[in-house]
């Protein structure tokens, strides 16, 4: 008897799914997964902001159905015949298969509050959404054309690989294009809000995503150029507690803003019709 109550009891647990909790990295929390899910994929205790995809992003930001994507048949080549443990273009191929994207940046128009804007960002996914030279070239067409049309401009980034060094100084020319891009945009009395999410590092924080005229971040963000590790190793000293989240960067004056992903749709709404309100 106790036998088969055994066997009946193992039977069951085989038939729970195995995917239904996650832990939090930040927390260290083992969390329900549909309930953080729910939540817009926060953290239950401690609102640690989990990474999300475009579309997801998309979905939270903007009008339901009003993105256009542009370029988005732009794909990065091998110039430099780059190899190693496994080459560039594997590693393109498989990232293409893990997003259904050619590359680390997606670009658009789209409407929020029926208000027309050019959206982008960056998908941590895609070879950590490292700046390669479609990611560059998008990013300034979509100045370009916010400058030509007079909109504004909304970029959410989360890249963890700065400059992809598989594509050397092609990747680093980036840099200066995407910021000469914005300068422009600038001149021409346009507006760029940027939005700073876990993680945003390297070259990208070290150009066109720290030019914002208003830069907001999602809680718990790590924002900055070189990781901790690297900085502590390169200085020999310990660094402050919370060095490069988004709250010390806040407290340092570095971001204007924290706004949680769940109201960043109002927020931002609010920041256009006070910095750009459209014409009468």
């Amino acid at each position: 008897m106790a036998f088969e109550k055994i066997k009946k009891f193992i039977s069951r647990k085989r038939q729970i799914p195995g995917d239904l909790w996650m832990k939090c990295p930040d927390c260290k929390g083992m969390l329900f997964k549909k309930e953080v899910e729910d939540r817009k994929k926060v953290c239950t205790e401690c609102q640690y902001h989990f990474t999300i995809t475009p579309t997801e992003r998309l979905d939270l930001m903007v009008d339901a159905g009003s993105f256009q994507e542009l370029w988005a048949d732009l794909e990065s080549v091998d110039a430099l015949k780059f190899e190693g443990e496994v080459s560039y273009k594997k590693k393109l191929a498989a990232a293409e298969k893990e997003t259904g994207q050619k590359d680390a940046c997606v670009v658009g128009t789209a409407k929020m509050s029926a208000r027309e804007v050019v959206v982008g960002m960056t998908d941590s996914r895609f070879m950590m959404g490292s700046m390669g030279s479609v990611l560059g070239e998008k990013v300034t067409r979509a100045f370009e054309l916010a400058t030509e049309k007079k909109l504004p401009v909304i970029f959410v980034s989360g890249s963890g690989g700065g400059a992809r060094m598989f594509e050397g100084c092609l990747s680093l020319m980036q840099m200066a294009k995407t910021s000469a891009a914005i300068a422009r945009h600038s001149d021409a009395g346009g507006l760029f809000i940027s939005v700073l999410t876990n993680p945003t590092m390297g070259g990208v924080m070290a150009s066109f995503a720290a030019l914002g005229d208003i830069i907001l971040a999602e809680p718990k963000a790590m924002i900055g150029f070189a990781g901790p590790r690297v900085i502590e190793q390169t200085i020999k000293q310990d660094l402050p507690k919370g060095f490069q989240t988004s709250e010390f960067l806040l407290a340092h004056g570095f971001i204007d803003m924290i706004v949680d992903r769940r109201k960043m749709r109002e927020e931002l709404t609010r920041l256009l019709d006070y910095l750009a309100p459209v014409p009468a």
